[in-house]
Order: C-alpha cells, then sequence, then structure tokens
C-alpha cells in the first residue's frame, strides 16, 4: 500500500526497519521532495521546490529505513539546518513519514542539525513550526516573533504565507 494525497505518493516502510542518517544528495532531491510535499498537502509544513531543495542540499540531514530483504527501505525523514547569519540557523524541513512516527526519528534529526551547528561554533537555532511541544522536548523556547534576527524577516518576505503566518517562533542557545 502506497500514501497518496494531491498525487503525493510515499513508499511503504516498515516501521520496524532499523535507521541509519546521513547527509542529503542530489540524488534524494525527488524522495525529500515528496516527504516535504505529502505533509505540505496536509497543511503541516511549507513546501519546497525541488529548485530550493538542490540549491540548499547542503543543508539536509536524512533518516534512511532499512533496507532489509523482507522490510522496504527509504526516505524516513528530513530534517535541515539553514544558515541565516554568523550566529543563527533555521532548524527547517522536519518531515517524518507516517509509518516512522513515534520512533523519535524527529528528535534525532534535530540533534544531527545541533551537532552541526555545534561542529561550527554556531551560538543559536530557531525553528518556525506548528509543534510547539515537541521544539520544547528537543530544548527550544517559545519566543515573538519580532524578538528574531532581521535575515529571518527577509526569508519570511519571501513566503506565500507572509501576511497569514500562523507559525510559532522557537529558539535555542547552544552551549
Amino acid at each position: 500500500m502506497t500514501l497518496a494525497l494531491d498525487s503525493i505518493i510515499l513508499p511503504d516502510i516498515h516501521p520496524d526497519a532499523p535507521i541509519t542518517v546521513r547527509k542529503a544528495k542530489l540524488s534524494d532531491i525527488d524522495a525529500i521532495h515528496a516527504l516535504i510535499g505529502y505533509w505540505a498537502a496536509r497543511g503541516q509544513m511549507l513546501v519546497r521546490s525541488r529548485t530550493l531543495l538542490s540549491e540548499n542540499i547542503r543543508d539536509f540531514q536524512l533518516a534512511l529505513a532499512g533496507p532489509l530483504e523482507e522490510m522496504p527501505g527509504g526516505l524516513a525523514g528530513v530534517c535541515g539546518l539553514h544558515m541565516l547569519a554568523p550566529d543563527l540557523a533555521e532548524v527547517r524541513g522536519l518531515a517524518i513519514h507516517p509509518a516512522m512516527q513515534g520512533r523519535g526519528l524527529g528528535k534525532t534529526l534535530v540533534e544531527a542539525c545541533e551537532r552541526e551547528a555545534r561542529e561550527i561554533d554556531l551560538p543559536a537555532l530557531f525553528a518556525w513550526t506548528y509543534q510547539q511541544g515537541f521544539f520544547e522536548k528537543c530544548g527550544f523556547t517559545r519566543i515573538e516573533k519580532t524578538n528574531l534576527h532581521p535575515k529571518v524577516w527577509s526569508e519570511c518576505q519571501r513566503c506565500a504565507f507572509f501576511e497569514n503566518c500562523n507559525e510559532i517562533a522557537m529558539y535555542r542557545t547552544l552551549d
């Protein structure tokens, strides 16, 4: 069985398949696009074009399921770390395959982005989200949108929902 909405089809993934995390490659763009598109079609995140994904492919960490002989493998999750300023990056594009939710993959991917941020001495992260509780469990705190770095707003102005944004701003200082 495949999952589909508005022609977005996700391949089956066995929920017990072993997981590996790695940086995204250009050959992963179609799978990333489909997974993000699946959740964007449900109003849970912003859609990202294949062009935007290819321009920012180095931002993304992937959780890959399997493969084992009896368990289909595939993209179990994705999350990006997008640099906005020398002192701030956005955790963005976090999406988990519906069959893989509840296994801690979201937190694993956010932690992978945090490790990468620490490796380059980045002092802080932020995220736009509808899932405040999830990001609080990852050590983020809700902040007022007006307190975000001006570079964030330059990115927001390109968004189709800029005038009617209802996402929550979350912030985390790295130590």
